[in-house]
């Protein structure tokens, strides 16, 4: 048989060792604590806070400036050093500075849409980085991409840090 103290320490240490994960399984009401509170912050769309909202923004000034051929609107959404790792039927990875793909927009007629449409489709932030997603589709070529987003925020603003996109059809 056991001796007391010794069941008493094993259960003293699996208390400790589970007791997280108890807490962590139940619902926030029960344990008073929220996601939030927990330092993650879950975002989604009915319920958008002034970081979501400016997170979104520079994810919009993104997907517009591709849109309407801005260099400069695509530019203030990113971090200057920022690298874009981009679909290329030829190379199974095309890594471009940021400098690099605003070359894309530079002669064509700024203000003009054409064809790009991007959507959000989601953002989680916690503190001061965020991952997003968005759609992006082309009438042009009914090519259709995803791209992923990786943001943080430097100096009060929200910028692009890296872009990684895929080609789905």
């Amino acid at each position: 048989m056991e001796c007391p103290a010794t069941v008493a320490r094993i259960l003293a240490i699996a208390t400790l060792v589970l007791t997280p994960f108890a807490l962590a399984e139940e619902p926030a009401s029960a344990t008073g604590r929220s996601a939030a509170s927990a330092g993650v912050e879950s975002s989604d769309a009915s319920t958008p806070d002034a970081e979501e909202a400016q997170i979104r923004a520079a994810l919009q000034a993104y997907l517009d400036g591709t849109s309407y051929n801005d260099p400069e609107l695509i530019l203030s959404a990113f971090y200057p050093e920022a690298d874009l790792f981009l679909s290329h039927p030829e190379r199974e990875l095309y890594v471009l500075p940021i400098a690099e793909y605003l070359e894309f927009f530079a002669d064509r007629e700024k203000g003009t849409f054409n064809g790009r449409e991007g959507t959000i489709l989601s953002v989680d932030r916690s503190k001061d980085i965020a991952i997003a997603k968005a759609e992006i589709r082309s009438a042009t070529s009914e090519a259709r991409y995803i791209d992923l987003f990786l943001l943080k925020k430097l100096s009060g603003e929200w910028k692009i840090i890296s872009k990684a996109a895929t080609r789905l059809e």
